[in-house]
């Protein structure tokens, strides 16, 4: 996963400590119900789209970006999903982290499903009945989202 160059100077000055930032996670659900995955290089685990936005991004602007860049599918965010705070991260390189993500439902609006970058090693739809073993996190997501409320999810405690 390319580190992007603003952590990358901020590590220059603070080593592996602790470094909290803002995240983004999209749920894109086409019309026929299916969900676009992406199978990580680094752990080879299926997940939604996410990642990491760049100083002064507004969020939706940021999960729109990096479906594109990671899957080749353009989208729209539609709706905040859920606000919610990851666990802490040891990254192989020793460089710990924890993310405040956003996370949105998305309708793709064109491209095709491919592995588009050197994060993934795998893309595809699949249908909402049979994804493949995800994340915790993003299962509470599509939890979510099955049960139909447009509240957006966090945690009160």
């Amino acid at each position: 996963m390319p580190i992007p160059e603003f952590i990358v100077d901020i590590r220059k000055k603070i080593g592996h400590d602790l470094l909290w930032l803002p995240g983004v996670t999209g749920l894109v659900v086409d019309d026929a119900q299916r969900v676009l995955l992406v199978r990580r290089a680094d752990n080879l685990q299926w997940t939604l789209v996410t990642g990491c936005l760049d100083p002064g991004e507004q969020p939706a602007v940021g999960i729109v970006r990096e479906i594109l860049e990671e899957t080749g599918v353009t989208a729209r965010a539609e709706r905040v999903l859920a606000v919610d705070v990851t666990g802490r991260f040891t990254h192989a390189n020793g460089d710990e982290t924890v993310f405040m993500d956003v996370a949105f439902v998305c309708t793709p609006t064109g491209g095709t499903a491919r592995v588009n970058d050197d994060e993934s090693v795998d893309v595809g739809w699949f249908p909402i009945a049979e994804l493949p073993e995800l994340p915790a996190r993003h299962q509470g997501y599509v939890k979510q989202y099955l049960d139909g409320g447009e509240k957006t999810w966090f945690a009160e405690a």
